[in-house]
C-alpha cells in the first residue's frame, strides 16, 4: 500500500460552466435520519462538524430523507460554516408525510419549483449548490424537468444541476437542455451495471459520477454477516442482497476484498473506497455514515492507494453480487 501524507484533496465534477470543486471524498447525511437504524442527532451534528475539519465539504442530503428533518439536521450542523461546504439535495421522491411508505415520483415543472423552496427554507440557505432529481418521471419529458431546473439557476436558488439514476438516453437529453454536472448513482464492487452503457456517456459530454453506497451499504466494510447484525428497522432487512441465501453468497465478495486489505494493511471498507477512487479523477464517492469513528476510517481510504495489480485482482476475484439492489424502490429510470 502507498499512503500519502497530504490532506483531504478535491476533484473536479462536470466540465465548462457545469464544473464544480469538491471534496475527493463526500458524506453522505441519509442514515443520519432513518433507514439504517436508530437515530442519534447529537452524534450526527457531530460527525458533519468532524467531516468538515477533516476536509469533507461536499454533504449530500434530500428532501425525502425523514422525511424533510434531514435537510433540517445538514442546515443546523452547517448553519455558521456555510461558505465552506458545497451542499447538494435532491427533489422528486415524493413521500406522504403521514405514511412515509407511500411514494410516488414527480418531475413536473411546477413541483420542480415548490420543491427547492422548501428545501432552500428547511436547509436555511439561500442557495443550493448541487441540485439533483433524485429519480425519474417517465411521465414527464426530461427537457421540461431540467429546463424548471435551468430556470432555478438563472434565478440563483441553484448553481449546478444534477441527476439521479437516470439512464444513458436520458443523461444525453438532460444535458443538451442544460450542462449537468453530476449524475449520482449507486456503484460499488458489488453494483458495476453503469459500466457498460452509463459511464461511457458520462466520459462523452463531461459529467462527473457520484456514487452512492460505495460500501455495499456496508455491506463490503465486512461487518455484516447476518441480518441480526442490524437494528429491528434497518431496511436491509428487506433488501434482498442481505436476505437469505443471497447474504451467503454476496459473503464471498467481501471475502475477495479482505484478502487485498490484508495485504494493503488497510480495512476492507477502505480498500472497496479506494477501489471506487480508482475509477476516475471525476468521481466522487459519497459514503454514508452517521457515526465519528466510521467517518474518520472512510476519510482514511482516501490515502490508500491501489496498485493496477491490486485492481487486477479485485476485478478477477469479486463475483457479481447476488439479489436486487432495491426490494420495493424503483431505481434507474423509473
Amino acid at each position: 500500500m502507498t499512503t500519502s501524507s497530504s490532506t483531504l484533496g478535491t476533484r473536479v465534477l462536470g466540465t465548462g460552466d457545469a464544473a464544480l470543486t469538491v471534496s475527493t471524498l463526500g458524506l453522505g447525511c441519509m442514515g443520519m435520519s432513518e433507514f439504517y437504524g436508530t437515530a442519534d442527532e447529537s452524534e450526527a451534528v457531530r460527525t458533519i462538524h468532524r467531516a468538515l475539519d477533516l476536509g469533507v465539504s461536499f454533504l449530500d442530503t434530500a428532501d425525502m430523507y425523514g422525511p424533510f428533518t434531514n435537510e433540517k439536521l445538514v442546515g443546523g450542523a452547517i448553519a455558521d460554516r456555510r461558505d465552506s461546504v458545497v451542499l447538494a439535495t435532491k427533489f422528486g421522491n415524493v413521500r406522504d408525510v403521514d405514511n412515509p411508505s407511500n411514494r410516488r415520483i414527480d418531475g413536473s415543472p411546477e413541483y420542480v419549483r415548490s420543491a427547492c423552496d422548501a428545501s432552500l427554507q428547511r436547509l436555511g440557505v439561500d442557495h443550493i449548490d448541487l441540485y439533483y432529481q433524485h429519480r425519474v418521471d417517465k411521465s414527464v419529458p426530461i427537457e421540461e424537468t431540467v429546463g424548471a431546473m435551468a430556470e432555478l439557476v438563472t434565478a440563483g436558488k441553484v448553481r449546478h444541476l444534477g441527476l439521479s439514476e437516470a439512464s444513458a438516453d436520458t443523461i444525453r437529453r438532460a444535458h443538451a437542455t442544460h450542462p449537468i454536472t453530476a449524475l449520482q448513482t449507486e456503484y460499488s464492487l458489488w453494483t458495476r451495471d453503469l459500466e457498460t452503457e452509463i459511464l461511457p456517456v458520462l466520459h462523452d459530454l463531461g459529467i462527473g459520477l457520484v456514487p452512492y453506497s460505495p460500501l455495499g451499504r456496508g455491506f463490503l466494510t465486512g461487518t455484516i454477516t447476518s441480518t441480526d447484525d442490524l437494528d429491528p428497522d434497518d431496511f436491509r432487512r428487506h433488501n434482498p442482497r442481505f436476505a437469505g441465501d443471497a447474504l451467503q453468497a454476496n459473503l464471498a465478495i467481501v471475502d475477495a476484498v479482505k484478502a487485498v486489505a490484508e495485504g494493503l494493511g488497510a480495512t476492507a471498507g477502505q480498500v472497496a473506497l479506494a477501489w471506487v477512487l480508482a475509477q476516475g479523477p471525476d468521481v466522487v464517492p459519497i459514503p454514508g455514515t452517521k457515526r465519528v469513528r466510521y467517518l474518520e476510517e472512510n476519510v482514511a481510504a482516501a490515502s490508500v492507494v491501489l496498485s493496477a495489480d491490486d485492481l487486477a485482482r479485485l476485478d478477477e476475484a469479486v463475483p457479481a453480487a447476488v439479489g436486487e439492489r432495491y426490494p420495493d424502490m424503483s431505481s434507474i429510470d423509473a
